[in-house]
């Protein structure tokens, strides 16, 4: 099977804006031995038909092959967090999974998702839907770690209620094609919305997030921070586009992504966005890029520190930025002590 022969399915395009730089060209056109329904192992999740209408294309590539949609609903508060681990194993084969995670009035809770592969040639579509009821608080850590055959399409639509929480913390490590797509309407009061992310590229990868956030109501929170460290020939793309309307008053909205090149054949594209609309805010945006610190490598030297040490020291500094973000602390010890080989 391949992708772009789908009936009835219409495919982002490299051209359009919101895909611009993007290839998609070999996931679409490579032709897949089977099609299979990734499960999850959870027991007692509740299945429907995914009816929802979704903004964005690429939550279409998920369900023109499987209409299905798992429940996840979180009704009490769990003292440790929920591991969800997705082993990709067989080769040419095009997966699915689309998973609705709702958390109840006044709960909280921690998920860590990882997604990792050891096949050829196989790609995996993912929806995600979070429903947050008043007061709730999710924290959210992806990893996602893919061979250099296979792709990923990552689909995450966040709804919240008024004064509720999420943070989001994603790790990419994988040498694959990666697409991360991240819409948030906030259309209630008091909301906090944190997406956090590294991306830590090597060979030929390629990863790009695309992210969107629409305030509507007022004094709401979103801040988008993600972090590259770049080698050899590997590629990032980052789009983020926060727009602030006429209804949003007291806004707070913040974009900020850095970039250390690593190599002179590593490339990012950065497009952070912000349209706003009113007066009544606080709002920032910004993009660096460069290489590590010349002068703090050369005092680490100085004071004894052989190079390749004092390089991995200063690369450690710039990455943990993002890995102290994370609030429950056995997740913060998971991400730091995470080993692909435990899952493979």
């Amino acid at each position: 099977m391949q992708i772009n022969n789908i009936d009835g399915l219409i495919l982002p395009n490299k051209k359009d804006e919101e895909f611009l730089k993007i290839n998609f060209d070999p996931l679409f056109s490579y032709d897949f031995k089977e099609h299979k329904s990734y499960e999850i192992d959870i027991m007692g999740l509740k299945t429907i038909e995914d009816t929802s209408s979704y903004e964005s294309l690429l939550f279409d590539i998920t369900r023109s092959v499987d209409k299905t949609q798992k429940i996840l609903r979180i009704n009490k508060n769990i003292p440790e967090p929920i591991f969800i681990i997705h082993k990709i194993k067989e080769d040419e084969t095009f997966f699915t999974n689309s998973l609705k995670i709702e958390l109840s009035a006044d709960i909280k809770a921690q998920i860590v998702e990882v997604f990792v592969s050891s096949c050829k040639n196989s790609a995996y579509s993912v929806n995600r839907t979070f429903e947050l009821e008043e007061n709730s608080e999710l924290e959210y850590v992806r990893i996602q770690d893919f061979d250099a055959s296979n792709s990923l399409i990552f689909n995450a639509l966040i709804k919240q209620e008024e004064s509720s929480n999420v943070d989001f913390t994603n790790f990419e490590y994988g040498d694959g094609f990666i697409l991360n797509n991240f819409i948030n309407n906030i259309n209630n009061k008091n909301i906090t919305y944190n997406l956090n992310g590294l991306v830590k590229l090597n060979n030929d990868a390629t990863c790009s997030n695309l992210i969107k956030t629409v305030h509507i109501a007022q004094s709401s929170l979103s801040n988008i921070n993600y972090k590259h460290s770049l080698k050899d020939s590997s590629k990032a793309i980052f789009k983020a586009k926060s727009r602030v309307l006429e209804t949003a008053l007291f806004t707070k909205a913040f974009q900020n992504t850095d970039t250390i090149l690593l190599s002179d054949d590593a490339t990012i594209f950065a497009q952070p966005h912000l349209e706003i609309y009113i007066d009544e805010l606080e709002a920032s945006h910004g993009a660096t890029t460069g290489t590590l610190n010349k002068e703090q490598l050369l005092y680490l030297q100085t004071r004894g520190i052989p190079k390749d040490l004092a390089y991995e020291m200063l690369l450690k500094a710039f990455e943990e930025k993002i890995v102290n973000n994370i609030k429950d602390e056995i997740i913060k010890e998971f991400v730091q002590e995470y080993k692909k080989e435990q899952y493979v």
